[in-house]
């Protein structure tokens, strides 16, 4: 996206706030007025320091010293009484409308970014899965939060500052050409070096910021990548490599952000000598003037408190535009989050809920082309049976299921559900037809209450409490300090692996779902317990159709249809008998399981026996 798109995407965004941003520029050109106006007291004021008795003010000042101190005379001290007072209400008048400026500018800054950040996150939030998969968490935070405060920065001063320096142009020069043509000319003397120095400027150091900021996002990501996973890293006591794996992303951040310092530390120390040294020559030039008496100290005065007005602004318009460099580039990098394609939302919308009839016909699917990982895979499921996948890491399971919940969507074959192709259907219908439990299930930093409402907020606590008896949690939650009040930690750290699996499928049936999909999802409990939970969902079996993926036979053999996949296809399909009676994978693992429980039950007696003597 060049420049141009990516400022028509922020001015989309001002919408609504294009007239507040216009409050603060008229109340900001209001206030310097008032402000300009000062050196023009103080110039009266010191002439009429320095000619004493000869100084003949304009008659309008003479008016004006009249109307403040209420004297009907006008000598100096009637001069410099409404100088001070004339001082001190005009400096507090542009105070009041510059107080406005800044609030304007703020309420409509904040209002937009708002508004940015809102989006971007919706936009997040209906990505495909796809997007999700090759996107650094800790990038998509930088463009979040940083990018996002950069652009707001930028809209909140720099916008602002542009509008100050061009007034300060507009209003000062004819001032100035009106005070003394010569003085005029000689205090722009340096303009065009200033300006030319700030633009070339802005070219270098806009590469500079992408990759400072993308340094930073790496930083972000090793840093979010070893929080999220910290018990892992201790568990292998690999502190310390990932102490140093931080410290060279640390390092790399540290050295991008140094040379841009330095191209700062060299365009203003530039700035700085050119500016003062234009300062010192108008001081030169005025104080020889001053000396031949073609110019008065009040004038003098004038022009140097004038030149610092509009000398320091343009000076500041490197910073300017190198602020402005780095909302574009921020702005760039949120605009490529915003262009990437969000899930299709064309499909149907059924009123009515499924009754949970699935069929596979010939379905392929590859997460990457030329990587197949389901090859036409075939099976069907009538409403309320119970199918149950078995195979080898990597078989095509886990995608089974991501496909049922259109996380992914299949482009060869048909997925019908109550005979209507799901490509068809409504995402957020389906997901709402559809409930899934992992292995390695998401818990929010919420209480356990919270967590089981996820999917239906408006349960009851009789139907909280039927759900968790059902999952065989009710008991584990019982326990808690504060019972469903209990805090989850984070991803639910402060639960076992098994209580996070269970607490999941309370969860899942809490929905109350068409469709039940269990994603090796009693992995982590015991045999015993997973007899229990079997057993509450065989007492509903009819009121839901169930999908069980899992490796031991004791999960799956009950299931009314057992599918066996290998490389993505389907070797075996058939109940427990049939299978365990057929040459085949699934006759192969109940001789293995078979001979592992033989083992562990001869081990049992073994140890009882010699407890026993």
């Amino acid at each position: 996206m060049n420049d141009k798109n990516k400022a028509l995407l922020l001015w989309q965004h001002t919408s609504g706030y294009r007239g507040i941003f216009s409050v603060a520029i008229i109340a900001m050109a209001i206030g310097y007025i008032f402000m300009f106006a000062v050196p023009l007291v103080a110039r009266f004021a010191i002439d009429a320091i320095e000619q004493g008795d000869t100084f003949v003010p304009p008659s309008w000042v003479e008016a004006m010293t009249r109307l403040i101190t209420g004297s009907t005379e006008s000598g100096l001290l009637q001069y410099l009484i409404a100088a001070a007072i004339a001082t001190v209400v005009l400096t507090a008048i542009a105070g009041l409308f510059l107080y406005v400026r800044g609030r304007c500018s703020a309420v409509a800054s904040e209002g937009i970014v708002r508004r940015l950040r809102e989006r971007i996150y919706s936009h997040l939030e209906h990505l495909p899965a796809s997007y999700h998969d090759r996107s650094d968490t800790g990038d998509l935070l930088q463009r979040c939060s940083s990018d996002m405060e950069t652009v707001r920065v930028f809209l909140a001063a720099q916008i602002i500052e542009i509008s100050r320096a061009l007034l300060m142009l507009i209003t000062v020069l004819p001032i100035l050409f009106a005070l003394d043509i010569r003085m005029a000319w000689l205090s722009l003397a340096t303009m065009p070096i200033l300006f030319i120095a700030a633009v070339v400027f802005f070219q270098r150091v806009k590469n500079l910021f992408l990759t400072v900021d993308e340094s930073e996002a790496r930083m972000t990501t090793t840093l979010q990548e070893n929080l999220t996973g910290i018990r892992v890293v201790r568990a292998f006591a690999r502190q310390s490599y990932e102490t140093e794996k931080f410290s060279a992303r640390n390092a790399e951040f540290r050295d991008e952000n140094q040379k841009l310092i330095g191209l700062l530390g060299i365009y203003y120390a530039i700035s700085d000598f050119i500016c003062l040294s234009q300062i010192g020559l108008l001081l030169l030039a005025g104080a020889a003037w001053v000396y031949q008496g073609s110019l008065t100290v009040g004038d003098l005065f004038a022009f140097i408190t004038y030149e610092g007005m509009i000398i320091w602004p343009i000076r500041h318009m490197g910073r300017v535009l190198t602020d402005s460099g780095k909302a574009i580039v921020a702005m760039g990098r949120i605009a490529e989050v915003l262009g990437e394609p969000v899930e299709s939302q064309n499909e149907t919308d059924p009123r009515q809920p499924l009754s949970g009839h699935i069929a596979f016909d010939n379905v392929s699917f590859e997460y990457e082309p030329g990587r197949p990982v389901l090859r036409d895979i075939s099976f069907s499921i009538e409403p309320g049976q119970t199918l149950a996948i078995l195979g080898p890491p990597g078989s095509g399971k886990s995608t089974i299921a991501q496909l049922l919940m259109r996380l992914y969507d299949y482009h060869q074959g048909s997925i019908r559900i109550d005979d209507i192709e799901l490509s068809t259907l409504s995402r957020k219908y389906v997901r709402s037809q559809v409930a899934i439990v992992l292995q390695e299930p998401f818990l929010y930093s919420a209480s356990v209450r919270a967590n089981l409402r996820v999917g239906r907020i408006n349960a009851t606590e009789d139907e909280v409490l039927a759900a968790t008896r059902a999952a065989a949690i009710h008991e584990s939650i019982e326990g808690f300090p504060r019972r469903y009040d209990s805090m989850v930690g984070e991803r639910g750290v402060t639960l076992s692996g098994g209580q996070r699996q269970r607490l999941a499928l309370a969860r899942a049936l809490l929905k109350k779902p068409p469709i039940l999909i269990l994603d090796d999802a009693l992995s982590a409990v015991d045999t015993d317990t997973e007899s229990q939970i079997l057993t509450s969902l065989a007492e509903a079996r009819h009121a839901q159709t169930t999908i069980i993926i899992a490796h031991r036979l004791s999960t799956v053999m009950h299931a009314d249809k057992i599918l066996v996949l290998n490389e993505g296809a389907v070797a075996q399909e058939g109940g427990h008998d049939d299978l365990a009676e057929t040459d085949g994978i699934y006759r192969n693992l109940c001789e293995i399981q078979g001979a592992i429980q033989d083992q562990i039950d001869a081990d049992v007696r073994e140890f009882e026996h010699e407890r026993l003597f």
